[in-house]
């Protein structure tokens, strides 16, 4: 904690211009107070919420400075700032552990292989993967995007359970792609998974124990 009269404030080296102003940054007559539970309180003088924050020993932070007044909230924005920090550093790991993974088709695809590619696009897209659908033209194929955007958009139907369409069809070079996002985050998927697989452990365990009392059992006399 950092005083400020009596209270708190963070250190200015902290701060960047792209910070909410708090305490005595907020140079404003009045403001619309919020508790630091989210009740509220009302419009107050500034010096007022000031005072209430101090005696709380936390911060006053303006959250909309454009309203006329201001809302100022009444809260520790020490830990706000951590908070946030760590949902941003999530974001960017989710981010980063997403892999475009990609399925070629052709215009002209078998179903059985078509299926196929369905199937591994599917497991990309549980295992929290974007998917990069692409169309090979052949020759003259290139005269009939259409075609291609038929292909895809039914590949994106197909696909609905586990995945929604990021960008739609597109024409890159003799090619013709969209990509697909998963619907849940790889952090999600891998918790489903590593579920999952607790649960399986746990019936295997179930089931040695139940073989083990089986066979431990007496024999039923024979029947005369």
């Amino acid at each position: 904690m950092h005083p400020h009269h009596g209270g708190r404030i963070t250190s200015s080296k902290e701060l960047r211009i792209s910070d909410p102003r708090t305490n005595e940054r907020i140079r404003v007559p009045e403001v619309r107070l919020v508790g630091p539970s989210g009740e509220q309180i009302g419009v107050v003088r500034i010096e007022a919420a000031l005072r209430l924050a101090q005696e709380a020993d936390l911060d006053l932070v303006e959250v909309a400075p454009n309203s006329k007044p201001p809302v100022v909230k009444i809260m520790d924005y020490g830990k706000f700032k951590y908070e946030a920090a760590q949902k941003e550093k999530e974001a960017r790991r989710n981010q980063a552990n997403t892999i475009l993974k990609e399925v070629r088709f052709r215009l002209k695809i078998e179903a059985h292989d078509y299926t196929t590619k369905l199937k591994r696009a599917e497991g990309f897209l549980k295992a929290g993967d974007k998917v990069k659908a692409m169309i090979l033209f052949r020759g003259r194929e290139q005269s009939r995007p259409e075609q291609g955007v038929r292909l895809l958009r039914k590949f994106a139907e197909d696909v609905a359970e586990f995945g929604t369409v990021e960008s739609n069809p597109t024409i890159d070079g003799r090619n013709m792609v969209m990509v697909v996002a998963p619907i849940k985050s790889k952090s999600e998927a891998k918790q489903e998974q590593n579920a999952v697989r607790d649960a399986q452990r746990a019936a295997n365990k179930q089931a040695a124990r139940d073989a083990k009392s089986d066979s431990a059992a007496p024999a039923a006399p024979a029947a005369e």
